[in-house]
């Protein structure tokens, strides 16, 4: 049973929730941390790059977040690694890409296991330099499993299509005409034990972020250095939130919830800035871009529109390699460290997370194993515009063999082998296409991806032999790397169910 459980909070790790740790400090065995920052890490969900108002001037939802970018570091061109939850996250927590850590498409409710085993997480290194650990390898676990479309509610929110209340009928009748369409309720989690379900959406985030405080507190009473990653569920549909954000923004219930988010960051920095020494690092970033087939309950693009293939048909958003599945808001806030009001327009990824806490953290990265992050440290202290010579943006849920790294980011360039497969609001999916050779942009001078360059274009040709050079250098790379599979396999007996005998499981009035 704890490696079952082990594999469930491995998956969630990998879809959605929250995790933190909440360990029994013991004063006899923490060494002094001066010099060794404690990390935050927030990983919103769905969000868009034109969601943070510092990017997009259409945007007003998000003042706290303005605010943080205000005195911090802005993101302009940072990207996930992937563009659906899993892979995205698996990259984080890795520093790895998919073809390496296993991870390439997103698990289910019903998947058996989660990121392999074998694979080391950033938490796992951190916790080797004496970190509490909010991630793999914690002491303690407060959160969802798996996002929170992925089982009904009682009060479900904002979806397309709607999603209907769970049933309360205890009576399996209903359940005998078509078994395989039964929903059973999203589970909330402490440690091993489900503590209810179905769970309350409208409360989750500020269950969490109450979490995330007395977290925080209690690290800074230790003196223990800590790293502790906040994942909530916004802004992936359901969009659920609390009341009193109800009807505080134009955008409707997408920009309510955008708020309701907002403000638990918001809190989060006040706790961050009670500490006057200054020393912690928080890092803001989406794990990819906006769903556009949820329609009005979908984050913003900004101008990354990806035109040539919504002209097409399908979306060119999240589950897409067009910048508007990938390209997402990011802040980096160090009171005393990071410059105030700074912006960088280098070319990064959520890998680099991995590679840059771990040296800052005194630690070193693992060894028999390659990396796809860079240590930004530099970046981050206004010391350098380091980026990265190219990016791979990794087939993820929309067309082609998942993981394939079928669109390269080559300094301004970007090369399209596979386009299409997403759907967009209302359904419209576009035809899956290769392109031999492939399709490339200048995003210097079409943002929008509008109007690929012409093959017979001398630069052009310049860019596809570089695009084509590194393409064959990752892949010879990953080819004599030490590489992990992924165990994708399904089996319904690892639904977690508080109670069997209840037609979508309850926690009340279990005997």
């Amino acid at each position: 049973m704890e490696v079952f459980y082990l594999l469930v909070l491995l998956m969630a790790a990998l879809i959605s929730g929250f995790f933190y740790c909440n360990i029994d400090f013991n004063e006899a065995q923490v060494d002094s941390h001066l010099g060794k920052p404690n990390f935050i890490i927030i990983l919103a969900d769905d969000i868009g790059w034109g969601d943070l108002g510092a990017n997009w001037p259409f945007t007003k939802e998000t003042p706290n977040l303005d605010k943080m970018a205000k005195d911090g570091l802005r993101f302009e061109d940072f990207h996930a690694a992937a563009s659906t939850c899993s892979p995205s996250r698996a990259s984080l927590l890795t520093g790895r890409l998919g073809l390496r850590n296993g991870v390439t498409h997103n698990f289910a409710v019903t998947s058996v296991a989660g990121l392999p085993l074998n694979e080391t997480t950033l938490a796992d290194v951190l916790k080797e330099a004496n970190y509490s650990t909010a991630l793999i390898g914690f002491d303690y676990y407060f959160g969802i499993p798996y996002s929170n479309d992925m089982g009904c509610t009682d009060d479900p929110g904002y979806d397309i299509p709607p999603s209907p209340p769970c049933p309360r009928d205890s009576v399996m009748e209903s359940c005998k005409v078509n078994p395989c369409t039964r929903s059973i309720a999203l589970p909330l989690l402490e440690n091993q034990k489900i503590v209810e379900q179905p769970v309350n959406l409208s409360r989750l985030t500020e269950r969490y972020t109450e979490k995330v405080i007395h977290f925080i507190q209690k690290a800074r009473e230790s003196m223990h250095p800590f790293f502790l990653y906040f994942a909530p569920a916004h802004m992936h549909v359901p969009l659920q939130y609390n009341s009193q954000f109800a009807n505080t923004s134009t955008r409707g219930p997408y920009g309510d919830g955008l708020r309701e988010l907002d403000y638990a960051i918001g809190r989060i920095l006040e706790e961050v800035n009670a500490d006057f020494q200054n020393n912690t690092l928080v890092w803001f970033a989406g794990d990819n871009g906006p769903w556009s087939e949820k329609c009005e309950f979908s984050g913003s693009v900004g101008p990354f529109e990806g035109i040539w293939q919504t002209q097409q048909g399908g979306s060119s958003a999240k589950r897409t390699t067009w910048e508007g599945g990938h390209r997402t808001p990011a802040i980096a806030y160090w009171p005393g460290k990071i410059p105030a009001n700074a912006t960088s327009s280098s070319l990064l990824s959520t890998l680099d997370i991995f590679s840059t806490l771990i040296p800052l953290a005194g630690a070193s990265l693992p060894p028999n194993r390659r990396y796809d992050g860079l240590d930004i440290t530099k970046v981050l202290l206004g010391q350098s515009h380091g980026s990265h010579k190219a990016l791979f943006h990794p087939n993820s849920g929309a067309a082609g063999q998942f993981g394939d790294l079928k669109t390269i980011r080559l300094k301004q360039y970007k090369a399209f082998y596979l386009t299409g497969g997403a759907k967009a609001c209302k359904g419209g999916k576009g035809p899956e296409q290769q392109h031999d050779p492939p399709l490339i942009f200048n995003l210097l001078n079409d943002t929008a991806e509008e109007k690929p360059l012409d093959p017979l274009n001398p630069e052009y040709h310049a860019a596809f032999l570089q695009v084509k050079t590194v393409l064959n250098n990752i892949l010879q790379d990953i080819s004599t790397d030490n590489t992990s599979l992924a165990d994708y396999s399904h089996d319904p007996d690892v639904i977690l169910c508080c109670q069997p005998k209840h037609i979508v499981c309850r926690c009340e009035n279990i005997t």
